[in-house]
């Protein structure tokens, strides 16, 4: 993966191990940022940062000031990794509910989801009400979650073998095509990009996590969904 992600190649693989809560979040953030339009001293808005390792990743490679936006996650710790990290003049860490956020409309350049966005932004009214509001006119918007390759709205549209592993919650698991449309349809924003990360799979493998899950899945249903999007 050196190759693939050589800014992610220089950071040291345990800490990354030890604060993920999920896939590699450098590897997804790295893939999303590089279709991105980031620029030196812009306000991005993390949301659904987990251990701010993703925020501490923005601030030092491309040099912006990030809101480390988490629920789950106490502010003071990721404050504690943030400090640790060299960027607590460039990274806040705040802990905020989704439909909650501290936030003034249109105070950030851009904002950034990785592998938190299916957790809320599935509401049909979500992204009209919340998100997009707090871009301003001209910034862009990029998520990655983990998504399937073909629709899933019953256990009767599961393989077989994933049937008896496929809880709840992962009914959040959806297209590019039907997030594309999810954020297309609010006329907030033109679509810059809405498709599958490139060898979801092996990334998600070589994340070492979800093993069952992924083992269970032959027909290779699993995927990595990026949507970007820029506001009018």
């Amino acid at each position: 993966m050196k190759n693939r992600f050589p800014r992610t190649a220089t950071y040291d693989p345990n800490w990354i191990n030890e604060n993920n809560m999920g896939p590699n979040p450098l590897w997804l953030l790295e893939d999303l940022a590089k279709d991105m339009n980031l620029e030196k001293g812009m306000k991005i808005l993390d949301m659904g940062c987990g251990k701010a390792i993703t925020s501490v990743f923005l601030a030092r490679e491309y040099d912006v000031q990030v809101w480390a936006n988490d629920l789950w996650v106490d502010p003071t710790d990721n404050l504690k990794r943030i400090k640790q990290s060299g960027v607590e003049d460039r990274v806040f860490p705040i802990k905020a509910e989704a439909h909650s956020l501290p936030y003034a409309m249109e105070f950030f350049d851009a904002i950034i989801s990785i592998d938190a966005y299916h957790y809320f932004g599935t509401e049909e009214l979500y992204f009209s009400w919340y998100f997009q509001k707090l871009v301003k006119s001209g910034g862009q918007m990029g998520i990655v979650v983990p998504g399937v390759t073909k629709d899933i709205n019953n256990q009767g549209d599961l393989p077989e073998k994933l049937k008896s592993l496929w809880s709840n919650d992962l009914y959040t698991f959806r297209t590019y095509q039907w997030w594309g449309n999810h954020w297309d349809k609010t006329k907030h924003v033109t679509i810059d990009f809405a498709n599958n990360i490139v060898d979801s799979k092996e990334l998600w493998l070589n994340s070492n996590c979800d093993q069952e899950l992924l083992a269970a899945d032959e027909e290779n249903l699993l995927t990595f969904v990026k949507v970007i999007a820029t506001k009018y």
